[in-house]
């Protein structure tokens, strides 16, 4: 089911972190005057708000962004209950329980990505999977390439309380993403969500 205007606005603002009116107009293909409108009804619901930035000679640029209502558009998976139960396996089992429980995941993970990645050769075809399987689990994935590096990116992250209470989850699928890519590329996550980014990006460049 195609989206509308409304939703595409807040999904572009969440990708992109903020936007002024005239760039969500060429986004969607609507009239800048369009574009206003809609922000302007997102913003009465509190969905939106609205920064003025001088940006050198001439008018300051309007910027619109997600207010914590709108970010609440794109939940975190179950957060309570799942930061609880991760509580409650330190407190009840120890930290060994709780990492061998993240192995487990990382295997498992692993081996689905792995097996989906069958016959991709090239480093495209791969990111092609990840960022369309990652988008599926509702990380709002995709990938880009930049000069001499790839960058995989991914806009939401719904596991985001629990990889708060343990940093675990975010090792392991860093490691993961490291095997998948395979030893030909280095990868390291250049923005972090955790660390009050917009999103979390992974630079993959060839070996040297």
């Amino acid at each position: 089911m195609k989206k509308n205007s409304s939703e595409q606005i807040l999904m572009q603002l969440k990708m992109r972190g903020e936007a002024t009116a005239l760039l969500i107009s060429e986004e969607l293909d609507i009239t800048k005057e369009g574009a206003r409108k809609h922000l302007l009804n997102l913003s009465e619901a509190g969905l939106v708000q609205a920064t003025v930035k001088s940006e050198g000679v001439g008018r300051p640029s309007t910027y619109y962004s997600l207010t914590d209502k709108g970010l609440s558009r794109f939940p975190d998976t179950h957060a309570d209950i799942t930061v609880q139960l991760l509580q409650s396996v330190k407190k009840l089992l120890g930290e060994n329980a709780l990492d061998l429980l993240i192995s487990d995941r990382e295997k498992a993970i692993y081996e689905r990505y792995a097996k989906q990645m069958e016959g991709s050769e090239t480093i495209e075809q791969k990111l092609d999977v990840l960022s369309k399987r990652r988008s599926e689990e509702g990380y709002i994935a995709e990938w880009k390439k930049e000069d001499d590096a790839y960058y995989l990116i991914e806009n939401h992250c719904p596991i985001c309380a629990a990889a708060t209470e343990c940093q675990g989850f975010c090792r392991s699928e860093l490691h993961n993403f490291k095997q998948l890519i395979g030893e030909d590329y280095d990868l390291e996550r250049t923005e972090y969500i955790i660390e009050n980014g917009n999103r979390c990006v992974y630079r993959i460049k060839k070996s040297s």
